[in-house]
């Protein structure tokens, strides 16, 4: 999948929310006048909760992308989920997408980008979108159930399970950070879990002793990772967890 010279248009999109607080939806025309042999187009619509970090989220994956020689695109525009389009990209990244994003027609166009081979990521709230759509559940490997609250985000301990990924290999035994940590359900069996949050660490979680918070798997044709870091603009600063997440692109891509 390689990218040509193009333009992405995207669109000023305001939708009234149902989740908990009011959001703003905004993305802006973007040229992408260079030729990568990789390419990672960045997602983040959002029908519910929009996150505060995903503009500085975006920032730096494009930082990133710049230091590592891949090429990156950020779009909300769903008209670009056709599989035309979704060719000319390598990775397609869910940044804390929310609800419903895409219709009937879209979401077969990225199962068949999934199938040729394209590669998928998912950072949090990736995995609290498309509840409906089964195929989408078992690619980003678990659904958003909850979070604790006041305050939602708290200080816990990850333990890693696998210190060989290329997304771990760089951290302690155990991690020690602040986030907003999810509970989920429907988790997939088949993902390989990198990461499992410790429950006797901080208040609030519900899975228990297996309590994934990373994994990665081939899935129907491609790869999938997700990492459920990354609901403050605090953590896109954090070296540990900037590295785990260049680390999750460079797997999807295949390096």
């Amino acid at each position: 999948m390689k990218m040509k010279y193009f333009l992405i248009t995207t669109i000023l999109c305001v939708t009234i929310g149902c989740g908990q607080t009011p959001k703003k939806e905004t993305t802006t025309d973007e040229i992408v006048t260079d030729v990568h042999e990789e390419n990672v187009l960045v997602f983040s619509k959002t029908k519910v909760y929009r996150h505060k970090s995903i503009e500085t989220g975006v920032d730096l994956i494009k930082k990133l992308g710049k230091e590592n020689e891949f090429g990156v695109a950020h779009t909300e525009d769903v008209s670009l989920f056709t599989l035309e389009k979704l060719s000319e990209y390598d990775v397609v990244l869910f940044l804390s997408t929310t609800g419903d994003v895409l219709n009937e027609e879209q979401q077969k166009a990225f199962e068949g980008y999934i199938q040729s081979g394209g590669g998928f990521m998912g950072i949090h709230a990736a995995s609290d979108t498309e509840y409906e759509w089964p195929w989408y559940g078992k690619l980003v490997g678990g659904y958003f159930v909850d979070h604790p609250n006041n305050p939602n985000v708290r200080n816990a301990d990850i333990k890693v399970l696998d210190n060989n990924h290329i997304s771990t290999k760089h951290l302690p035994e155990t991690w020690n950070r602040d986030d907003e940590w999810y509970n989920f359900k429907n988790l997939n069996p088949d993902v390989n879990v990198l990461l499992n949050l410790d429950e006797t660490s901080y208040e609030g979680g519900t899975n228990g002793e297996h309590h994934p918070i990373a994994w990665y798997h081939e899935f129907d044709g491609g790869r999938a990772f997700y990492t459920g870091g990354g609901h403050t603009k605090e953590s896109y600063a954090e070296p540990l967890f900037v590295q785990h997440v260049l680390g999750g692109i460079f797997y999807c891509l295949g390096r």
